[in-house]
C-alpha cells in the first residue's frame, strides 16, 4: 500500500465565461513575468532601467515562443504531419509542447539585435537574465504537472507521481505512453520536480558565485555557466523520462542535445575567460548609454 506520493491535479483548465483559461499558459505567463521582473533589477545594478528590459522582453518573449514551439514541432513532426498528425495542433501551444532550445536560441537572436540597434552590451544582458530564465523554467515546469505530461518511470518511491486517470488532463490517458496499462495506483518519478528544484539551486548558485567572483569572471560567463548548469541536470533528467522522443543509437536526441550544448558552452566559458570583457568596463558603457537616453527624453518633453 502507498502511504505518500505526489498528488496531481484533475483539470488542467477552467472556465472563465466563453473563455478557457489553460493552467499551462498561466504558468508561462508568470514565468514571464517574474523573469523579466529579476533580470531588471540585475539590470538595474548594473546602470540600466527597468524600461529597457521590457522594450526587450517585447521582441525577445515572442520570438522565444515562437522558438520553442518549432523546435518541438521539427522534433516530433510525426505528431503534426504524421497520418495521425494535425498541422492545426501547431497552434495550440497550450496543450504543451514547448523546447526551451528553440526559446533561447530565436529569444536570445532577438535580444542580441535590439541591444545591438540600442548599442546596449548584450553579454551583461546574458549575465542579468541568466538567473532568471532558470527561475523561469522552474515556474514553466508546473504547467507540465498540470498537464499530467513528461513524467518518469514507474516508481515506488515515496515522491513518486500519482496520476489523476479520472481526469481531465493530458496525461490522464497515457500514463504509461508505450499502449501499455499500468496497474492502477502506479506512481511515476516527478521529473517536473526535480527540474524545478534543479534549476532553483542553479539560481541561486549563479547569483553566489556572481556575487563572489564579480571581479574574476569576464561578461558573459555566468550565461554559459547557466547553460551547463541546466544541460548538466538536463541529460539525466530527460534520461528518466518515458514520454515518446525520438532516438539516436538508443539515447534521447535530447539527451545528445543537452550533452553537445554543455560542451560548447564549456568551451564559451573557457573562451570568455580568456578574450572576455570586464563586467566593470561593461557596466560603465550601460551607465553612459542610460544617462544619455534620460537626457534625450527630458529634452524631447520640454519641446
Amino acid at each position: 500500500m502507498t502511504l505518500a506520493y505526489i498528488p496531481s491535479p484533475g483539470i488542467s483548465s477552467f472556465q472563465l465565461g466563453p473563455v478557457t483559461i489553460r493552467f499551462y499558459a498561466l504558468t508561462m505567463l508568470l514565468a514571464i513575468i517574474v523573469a523579466a521582473w529579476i533580470t531588471a533589477r540585475r539590470w538595474k545594478k548594473e546602470g540600466g532601467r527597468t524600461d529597457q528590459i521590457l522594450d526587450i522582453a517585447i521582441c525577445a518573449v515572442p520570438a522565444g515562443i515562437v522558438g520553442a514551439r518549432l523546435y518541438h514541432v521539427i522534433t516530433t513532426p510525426e505528431r503534426y504531419f504524421g497520418a495521425d498528425g494535425n498541422p492545426a495542433d501547431i497552434l495550440r501551444i497550450w496543450r504543451g509542447g514547448l523546447g526551451i532550445w528553440g526559446a533561447v536560441l530565436l529569444g536570445a537572436l532577438a535580444a542580441w539585435a535590439w541591444c545591438r540597434h540600442k548599442n546596449y552590451p548584450t553579454a551583461l544582458l546574458a549575465d542579468s537574465v541568466a538567473p532568471a530564465l532558470l527561475v523561469a523554467q522552474a515556474i514553466g515546469r508546473l504547467g507540465n504537472w498540470f498537464n499530467q505530461e513528461l513524467y518518469g518511470a514507474p516508481t515506488t518511491l515515496p515522491w513518486g507521481l500519482k496520476i489523476d486517470a479520472a481526469g481531465s488532463a493530458i496525461g490522464s490517458s497515457e500514463q504509461c505512453y508505450d499502449g501499455a496499462t499500468c496497474p492502477t495506483g502506479t506512481l511515476f518519478q516527478p521529473t517536473f520536480l526535480y527540474e524545478m528544484i534543479w534549476n532553483l539551486i542553479g539560481a541561486a548558485l549563479l547569483v553566489w558565485i556572481g556575487h563572489k567572483a564579480v571581479n574574476v569572471l569576464k561578461a558573459g560567463s555566468l550565461f554559459a555557466l547557466y547553460v551547463m548548469w541546466y544541460t548538466l541536470g538536463r541529460t539525466w533528467i530527460e534520461a528518466l523520462r518515458i514520454d515518446f522522443a525520438h532516438e539516436f543509437l538508443g539515447v534521447r536526441i535530447n539527451v545528445w542535445v543537452s550533452m553537445t550544448v554543455f560542451f560548447l558552452a564549456a568551451a564559451a566559458f573557457v573562451l570568455i575567460g580568456r578574450k572576455g570583457k570586464p563586467t566593470s568596463l561593461l557596466s560603465e558603457k550601460l551607465r553612459t548609454i542610460t544617462e544619455l537616453e534620460v537626457r534625450q527624453e527630458s529634452e524631447a518633453r520640454s519641446k
